[in-house]
């Protein structure tokens, strides 16, 4: 005997009663991004290898051990993405999109081989904001109030947002020898992880999440004492623009991120109700990263939003999304009526943009149209016979309350139905 094919472990389907959440989070980040003027752009979910190692960084968890890479029929080397930056920045260089200030955005599906658990998944998905030759501070704030305002508009509360300085590539070199120093005094008291981090990206190790390792790395030095005058100066700018605006944040000075391109500003919102994947949104600046792709030297910062995560968190502060179930559900009753009714359902969608409406035209007998008219959860069952189809007129029953079964004209049966969408 055949089993049945499952999803690939981590992929998981959504099915319809999970996508009225997604739709929630969509809709909303699309209103909001299109206050702010930004504009969507749609890169493929294939890149080549070569992309992702110079943009993340070889020596990152990602490149090395995450992501989903082979070869092609011709032998080149190809990678689901795992994260749309460095997609987005390939597209704008490949298009000469960056000749002028970008305000861009993307949604879709990310790949990374990581421990399926609740909140991460190897198939993830994202909302990815961008701003392309935006130098100062305020660019990085912007990305922070789209966030407040998106927040807002999912009635989402009690977010906490953390925001931290990486400085410019020389401060963080420096910031490098200063941490290898250290960490090389409690070489002793490293993990196998940091261990190797130590050698290929020692301020990854501020990440650690090892109980074991926390009192270490809140005694190591700190990047912010070692800022120079335009890091701190960018850091001071950012601080003063969310005072200014009042957004609560607070400094964690071990907020580095996971990506080798980020300088000077990074952020992160997080909560305690998912546990131990805290993070919803990440994002910061990196600079260096239009140039390193091939494109002349651009600022740029961005975020990017894990949609699961947020339709967790959604859940979990019982933030339920408007219903997505018919207003109506038409039953054809007799041969005439089954030809007839798409034409009248048509009729209905005209005179009722937003109507949900679904026609059951088929041949099945009454009862069995009853139930599968109630378990469609719609408020009215409209029911057309031949009589009906000759008198032009519809049977409203309804399906949630006691009210009397009528007889109802066109004109009637708009009034009614424009009465149930005006409630929604």
């Amino acid at each position: 005997m055949s089993t049945n094919i499952q999803a690939i472990r981590g992929m998981n389907d959504i099915p319809p009663d999970e996508i009225a959440y997604w739709q929630l989070i969509e809709d909303a980040a699309r209103r909001v991004l299109d206050s702010y003027g930004f504009r969507e752009i749609r890169m493929p979910v294939v890149e080549k290898t070569e992309l992702f190692k110079r943009s993340i960084g070889e020596v990152t968890d990602i490149v090395e051990k995450e992501m989903y890479t082979f070869s092609d029929r011709r032998g080149d080397s190809l990678t689901l993405r795992p994260e749309a930056t460095a997609s987005m920045v390939r597209a704008g260089v490949q298009h000469k999109l960056f000749e002028q200030v970008q305000r861009l955005w993307c949604t879709g599906p990310m790949f990374r081989y990581e421990r399926p658990q609740k909140g991460r998944y190897r198939q993830f998905h994202q909302l990815d904001v961008e701003i392309f030759g935006l130098p100062g501070a305020e660019a990085d704030a912007e990305l922070i109030l789209i966030l407040c305002r998106l927040w807002a508009e999912l009635g989402m509360t009690g977010l906490e947002l953390q925001i931290n300085t990486l400085g410019t590539k020389d401060v963080q070199a420096a910031y490098r020898h200063t941490l290898v120093r250290y960490f090389e005094q409690h070489k002793d008291s490293l993990d196998e992880d940091s261990t190797r981090r130590l050698t290929t990206n020692p301020l990854r190790i501020l990440d650690s999440k090892n109980p074991d390792m926390q009192s270490l790395i809140e005694a190591a030095p700190k990047l912010v004492d070692e800022l120079d005058d335009i890091s701190a100066t960018h850091f001071e700018a950012l601080k003063n623009i969310l005072r200014a605006a009042g957004v609560n944040h607070s400094v964690n000075p071990r907020l580095v991120r996971g990506l080798d391109y980020y300088t000077h500003t990074v952020f992160e919102w997080v909560t305690t109700d998912l546990g131990s994947q805290g993070a919803v949104c990440g994002g910061g600046r990196y600079d260096g990263l239009v140039e390193e792709i091939g494109g002349r030297a651009t600022p740029a910062t961005g975020f990017a939003l894990g949609i699961e995560r947020l339709v967790e968190l959604l859940k979990v502060r019982g933030i339920a999304p408007p219903d997505t179930l018919p207003d109506a559900y038409m039953v054809a009753l007799g041969d005439r009526a089954c030809t007839g009714t798409p034409a009248l359902a048509e009729s209905l969608r005209d005179a009722l943009p937003g109507l949900r409406l679904v026609v059951d035209a088929g041949v099945a007998n009454i009862k069995k149209k009853m139930r599968a008219a109630d378990r469609s959860g719609a408020r009215y069952a409209l029911l057309v016979g031949d009589d009906e189809l000759d008198n032009q007129v519809t049977t409203v029953k309804s399906l949630r309350d006691s009210g009397e079964q009528q007889t109802l004209n066109q004109a009637d049966l708009v009034t009614l139905l424009n009465a149930g969408l005006c409630e929604r």
